[in-house]
């Protein structure tokens, strides 16, 4: 019996490696060297000893272990062991997760909206999604969840722990989220539909503002309309535009060289370099600019992952954008969503990816042209100090102009201000607070819906006038 359950362990483990890696497969016998035929026994033979030690335990589990498990059950944990065992990016996915996987890029899934990876045995918030039962409720990117209805999550896998926070849309769930050095705390979330709705805009005065949440399916697409409705709203007076990529978790892949596409008239967009030398692939720009070559500022921070990170890297090293922010999260790695005919997909990190310049932004992350931290914005009351009009004896103003604070309609009292030249107003935010900006619901329904104070945000409008400014000087 137990030789019979080790034929079937290694004929499923061999069926799994040949589904995944075919191609490589061949294309490593391809090669002009010829391998050596007692170097390939003896690896052979030291596999198949490793294949009878996973029998063995199979066997032991099955009829020893103090409940009764299923054999599929331990199978693909079994699988899902070996793949997250290789990096945090790559695990397996059965049919239902498949599915889900499938729902989120796109249309819709039910659940909490955030993106979450495994860090030390918990949780932790890459980032959470626009308005979505998660946003809404504080949670922020970098903040740690340690338990899921009072029940730690340690010992628990991602997708075990991303399974109990989804549910019935409208179903309530407790999170015990560990955000810096306070005390944990729980956070009471009812499920909701969660749309996958990727790309949303607005006008901001005579700036197009731009925010793309996640690369789905739809992302192209939506940027499309989005800049077409923008330019039919400003017209003449559009000055360029604000590309906001914090809190973007990332996606798929050809839409990140889609969006990179729209604004980069030539040459290389981001490469990809797997295992074999010969599989590297360049990905370049095509003809057009979506933008009509108007300044544009991308927003970045520590939220902004993969697919983002490809956009914010190939603006980046084309000169075609001035990025603003905080560092980005530093994910280089590309992931092969492999299906399994019948038992769902296993997710593999396949290459790394590079920026035309050829940086790898593995761990390390994008660099922002202009690092800006976010902040608070406060008013400071100030005493009313002298100016030239309270001097006994001053002129009077020739032109019979009313004197600000002196009747009329200027009646703002004047302040003295420091030797610097000017009062400080921007309050440092609280360590860790790095918040993105609240687009409406709808790109299109609240276009010219004004944004909530957003530091980052305005120091970008601020540039980006600035720039449109110079432009302008430079073709006059």
């Amino acid at each position: 019996m137990k030789k019979h359950l080790n034929a079937v362990a290694i004929g499923a483990l061999m069926g799994l490696a040949f589904v995944g890696g075919h191609t490589l497969t061949f294309q490593g016998w391809a090669q002009d060297k010829v391998p050596d035929k007692a170097a390939t026994s003896s690896d052979a033979t030291d596999t198949y000893k490793q294949l009878d030690l996973f029998g063995e335990v199979f066997e032991r589990v099955r009829a020893e272990y103090v409940e009764q498990v299923s054999d599929k059950q331990l199978i693909e944990s079994a699988i899902n062991g070996m793949l997250t065992s290789l990096d945090p990016h790559s695990n397996f996915l059965n049919s239902d997760e498949f599915q889900d996987m499938q729902s989120q890029t796109r249309g819709s899934f039910g659940g909490l909206g955030i993106e979450v990876t495994m860090e030390n045995g918990v949780v932790k918030v890459v980032s959470p999604i626009d308005d979505t039962p998660a946003a809404k409720a504080g949670v922020q990117a970098g903040d740690l969840i340690i338990a899921i209805d009072g029940k730690p999550i340690v010992n628990m896998s991602l997708n075990e722990a991303v399974d109990k926070m989804r549910g019935p849309v409208g179903s309530n769930i407790v999170i015990t989220v560990r955000r810096g050095d306070t005390e944990p705390f729980d956070l009471t979330l009812a499920r909701a539909t969660i749309p996958v709705e990727s790309v949303r805009w607005r006008t901001e005065g005579d700036i197009g503002y731009i925010r793309i949440t996640s690369f789905t399916e739809r992302t192209e697409d939506g940027l499309k309309r989005g800049i077409a409705d923008i330019k039919k709203k400003l017209g003449d007076k559009l000055q360029g535009y604000v590309l906001d990529l914090r809190n973007d978790p990332g996606g798929l892949l050809d839409q990140a060289i889609a969006v990179s596409d729209a604004f980069i008239d030539k040459g290389e967009i981001v490469s990809t370099r797997s295992r074999k030398a010969d599989q590297a692939q360049r990905y370049n720009a095509t003809p057009g600019d979506l933008a009509d070559g108007l300044p544009l500022v991308v927003l970045i921070n520590g939220g902004s992952a993969s697919a983002s990170e490809i956009v914010a890297g190939a603006l980046q090293d084309h000169h075609r954008a001035v990025l603003m922010g905080t560092q980005s999260f530093g994910k280089g790695s590309v992931q092969t969503i492999i299906p399994l005919p019948g038992h769902g997909a296993m997710r593999l990190t396949t290459a790394r990816y590079y920026t035309p310049s050829g940086r790898s932004i593995q761990q390390l992350g994008i660099t922002p042209d202009i690092e800006v931290q976010q902040a608070r914005i406060e008013e400071i009351a100030q005493m009313r100090g002298y100016r030239e009009a309270d001097l006994k004896g001053a002129l009077n103003n020739d032109n019979k102009e009313t004197v600000p604070g002196q009747g009329g309609a200027d009646q703002t009292a004047p302040t003295t201000p420091p030797a610097g030249g000017g009062a400080q107003t921007d309050k440092p935010a609280t360590p860790g607070e790095d918040k993105a900006a609240s687009p409406p619901s709808d790109g299109a329904a609240d276009a010219n819906k004004p944004a909530d104070v957003d530091y980052q945000l305005s120091r970008a409008l601020d540039l980006l006038r600035g720039l449109a400014l110079f432009q302008k000087g430079q073709a006059g």
